[in-house]
């Protein structure tokens, strides 16, 4: 029986995708597995759809549904948010440059299913050498197993509980907007649920693998501003 909805959004960064899909697919938990793709060349288009005949999840090509240009975040949210409601499921986010272990749904699962007025569980994100990485940093110097938190949860691998998603209804999200776990996450804390984030149950972050013209950030920072100004990429 699937104990969760579980949803990744893509965008091309096929080497990562498959990985994360990968994983996410030998979870030691059943779950309903869907992979938005959003507007990627032909190349992983073709990819992810000869992946979904040999993997177990469910491949949307977003150009089926929307002839809005990449990102389509809100309109993924939406849709994952109908479908966990129709199933009466916890929504687990994991973002396409993140690889998970295979008892990471069945924590975090568990954790729902064990504590009270939970909103949003979020998996500490590691590196390589399993140091604590963006975009948790904040919380690289806490060593207990579990934190509450009133700061900003990012979806790298988060589940929202069901609770929450009767709540808070993603079609209230701004629409001018790229991404949507800040205002998400507050939103929760906004309507009396706790956030948390479980330092014992790490998944590998390879930032932004998924999003790689985010790497001009580190590498260019005028040239990345300059883009995100002209192109209005990233609004948050």
């Amino acid at each position: 029986m699937c104990k969760a909805i579980v949803i990744t959004p893509v965008k091309d960064s096929l080497v990562s995708t498959l990985e994360t899909i990968r994983a996410i697919t030998s979870s030691n938990v059943s779950v309903d597995y869907y992979v938005y793709n959003d507007f990627s060349t032909f190349e992983t288009k073709e990819a992810l759809e000869k992946g979904a005949q040999s993997l177990n999840f469910t491949l949307i090509n977003l150009e089926d549904i929307t002839q809005t240009p990449s990102p389509n975040y809100k309109l993924v949210l939406q849709l994952a948010q109908k479908q966990a409601l129709e199933q009466n499921l916890p929504l687990i986010i994991v973002e396409s440059d993140v690889t998970i272990q295979p008892d990471t749904f069945s924590k975090m699962i568990q954790f729902n299913e064990e504590y009270k007025s939970v909103g949003m569980i979020g998996a500490i994100t590691v590196d390589a050498s399993k140091k604590v990485n963006f975009p948790y940093l904040k919380f690289k110097n806490n060593k207990e197993a579990v934190i509450e938190t009133n700061r900003s949860l990012s979806f790298c691998c988060t589940l929202l509980t069901v609770d929450y998603l009767k709540k808070f209804d993603f079609k209230q999200l701004d629409k001018t907007k790229d991404w949507y776990d800040t205002v998400i996450s507050m939103k929760a804390i906004e309507l009396g649920f706790k956030n948390y984030v479980l330092m014992d149950t790490p998944v590998l972050h390879k930032p932004h693998s998924s999003r790689p013209w985010k790497l001009l950030k580190y590498e260019n920072p005028l040239k990345y501003y300059f883009l995100k100004f002209i192109k209005r990429r990233d609004k948050i």
